[in-house]
C-alpha cells in the first residue's frame, strides 16, 4: 500500500470519528432529541401533523351538486350565493331576553336622570310613557334582530352553490383530526345533527367507508333533506344511492340509551335561538355519544364563543339523569381543559383554522378558496397521542413563520397560556425545529418538558 493512500485512509477515519463525537455531543447537549416522538415517521409527517393539501370534493357529489344547479335555472345565482354567504359569516346569536331587560332597566335610568336634572313641568305620567317609548326605539334600533332560517327548495340550492364545498373542507378536516391521531378508531354509525346537504356523512364516508354501516342524518327541513338525497344518487331519482346505509330524518332518535360511535353537528348550534336551547342540544348530543363528538362553526367570534359555551357545558355541567358516566375530554384542538386564554384577551380573537379548497366551478368562485372555521371534539375514550414520557403537544393557533434557522411559532399550550416560541435546532433539538419548519397553523407540536428560555410573551419578535 502507498503511503499516499494509507494517509487518505487515515484522514477517513478520523473525519468518521469527529463526526461520531460530533453526534455524541449533540445528543448530550440535547437529550430530549432522544425521546421518540415521531414514532418513526418522517419530519414532515410526524405525529402533531393534522393539516390537509387542497381538497377537492368527491367527483360524484360535485358532478351531482353541479346537476342539481343548472337544473335549477335560479335566477341572479352568483349574485344570491355572494349575499348567503356574507349573512351566514356575519350572523350573530339571538339576544337573550335577560340581556335585552337589562339593557332596557339601565336605558330607563338613564333617561330618568337626565329628566330629572331638567325639573321641567311634565306631567309625571306623560314623562313616563315618553321614556318608555324612547326605551322601545332605542332597543329596536341597536338590538341584533335574529331570525331563523327556513329553505325551500331554491334557497337550498343557493346554499348549495354557496356553502356545500366549504362546509365539506370543514368537516373534512375536523374529522381528520380524529383519523390522524387514533387510527384504530373505526366507527359503525353515525349521527348527524342538523344535516343540511348531508356533507358530514360524504366527509366521514371518505374517512371510514371500510366500517361505517349506519349513518343518520337529522334535519328539520324537508326541502333540505330532499336535495341532500338527491345529492347522494346523483340527482338520479331512479339510481342507487353512492352511500349506503344513509337514513334521513326530521327528529333525533327518541330513546336515549341509543349512541353512535360518531356524533357531528357542524353549523348547527349557531341555528338555535337560545343558550338555554343550545345547552339542551350539547347535552342530547353527548347522550347519543359513544366516543367522539364533533361540533364546527364558523370561524368568526360569535362561531368560537358559542363552541366555547358547547365545551364549559361538557367539562363543568351535569345532566340530571347521567345514562353514560364516562367523563368528558377534549381532544382537539385544545391542549388543556381550562378556560380558552383568547376569551381572557381584549380585543377578543376567536380561535379558527383554515383549510384550502377547490369551489364548485361556477360563475364567480374563485379557482381556489379558503375555509376559516371553528371546531370542537370531545371524546369519551382515553387520549391515545400524548402517551410519549416527556412530551407534551401545544396547538399552533397561528400560521408558522420560516425564518433563517429559527421558526417563529404562536401556541396555545397545556398549561392554559397562549405562548409565542423561536424553535431552533440549537435550544430545542433538530428533531424539535424540522417539525415546526414542517408544521402549519392548526397542526401540533411537540413540545419537551424542560426549563424554556426562549419562550417570550405574545409581542415578542
Amino acid at each position: 500500500m502507498t503511503s499516499r493512500s494509507c494517509s487518505a485512509r487515515v484522514l477517513c477515519q478520523r473525519a468518521v470519528i469527529v463526526k461520531i463525537m460530533c453526534r455524541g455531543m449533540s445528543a448530550a447537549a440535547h437529550p430530549q432529541s432522544q425521546i421518540d416522538f415521531l414514532k418513526g415517521e418522517p419530519h414532515r409527517k410526524h405525529p402533531g401533523v393534522t393539516k390537509l393539501k387542497m381538497l377537492h370534493l368527491p367527483e360524484k357529489l360535485q358532478i351531482a351538486a353541479q346537476s342539481i344547479i343548472n337544473r335549477a335555472h335560479v335566477s341572479q345565482l352568483t349574485d344570491r350565493t355572494c349575499k348567503l354567504t356574507n349573512y351566514l359569516w356575519s350572523r350573530k346569536r339571538a339576544v337573550e331576553d335577560v340581556t335585552l331587560r337589562q339593557k332596557a332597566v339601565s336605558l330607563e335610568k338613564e333617561l330618568w336622570e337626565k329628566a330629572m336634572e331638567k325639573r321641567g313641568d311634565m306631567d309625571e305620567q306623560a314623562l313616563e310613557d315618553r321614556i318608555r317609548k324612547k326605551v322601545f326605539s332605542m332597543l329596536k334600533r341597536t338590538t341584533y334582530h335574529w331570525t331563523p332560517m327556513k329553505y325551500d327548495e331554491e334557497l337550498g340550492v343557493v346554499y348549495m352553490a354557496a356553502r356545500l364545498a366549504g362546509g365539506y373542507a370543514a368537516v373534512r378536516r375536523a374529522l381528520n383530526e380524529i383519523k390522524k391521531r387514533d387510527p384504530s378508531f373505526a366507527p359503525q354509525s353515525l349521527l348527524d345533527f342538523g344535516s343540511g346537504l348531508g356533507t358530514v356523512a360524504w366527509a366521514s364516508h371518505s374517512c371510514w367507508s371500510d366500517t361505517l354501516k349506519e349513518m343518520i342524518c337529522v334535519d328539520s327541513s324537508g326541502p333540505m333533506n330532499i336535495l341532500a338525497e338527491r345529492l347522494l344518487k346523483g340527482d338520479d331519482e331512479r339510481a342507487d344511492p353512492q352511500i349506503k346505509h344513509v337514513y334521513f330524518r326530521q327528529f333525533l332518535p327518541v330513546s336515549p340509551k341509543v349512541q353512535f360511535d360518531l356524533v357531528v353537528a357542524a353549523f348547527t348550534l349557531s341555528e338555535l335561538p337560545t343558550a338555554k336551547e343550545r345547552e339542551e342540544a350539547v347535552f342530547t348530543l353527548w347522550r347519543k355519544t359513544s366516543s367522539y363528538l364533533v361540533l364546527v362553526e364558523n370561524g368568526t367570534k360569535e362561531g368560537h364563543q358559542i363552541l366555547m359555551e358547547a365545551r364549559d357545558t361538557l367539562l363543568n355541567k351535569q345532566e340530571k339523569t347521567v345514562y353514560d358516566s364516562r367523563p368528558a375530554s377534549v381532544f382537539a384542538p385544545c391542549p388543556h381543559l381550562m378556560v380558552c386564554p383568547k376569551l381572557a384577551r381584549e380585543p377578543v380573537v376567536p380561535c379558527n383554522f383554515q383549510q384550502l379548497y377547490y369551489p364548485l366551478p361556477l360563475p364567480g368562485h374563485n379557482d381556489r378558496q379558503i375555509e376559516k372555521f371553528s371546531y370542537l371534539i370531545v371524546t369519551r375514550t382515553e387520549p391515545t397521542q400524548t402517551d410519549t414520557e416527556g412530551v407534551d403537544w401545544a396547538r399552533l393557533i397561528a400560521p408558522v413563520k420560516c425564518r433563517t434557522r429559527h421558526v417563529h411559532c404562536q401556541m396555545c399550550c397545556p398549561d392554559g397560556q397562549i405562548q409565542h416560541m423561536v424553535v431552533t435546532a440549537q435550544k430545542h433539538s433538530r428533531d424539535v425545529y424540522r417539525c415546526a419548519r414542517n408544521s402549519d397553523w392548526g397542526d401540533q407540536l411537540p413540545v419537551i418538558q424542560k426549563i424554556e428560555d426562549d419562550v417570550h410573551g405574545d409581542n415578542s419578535h
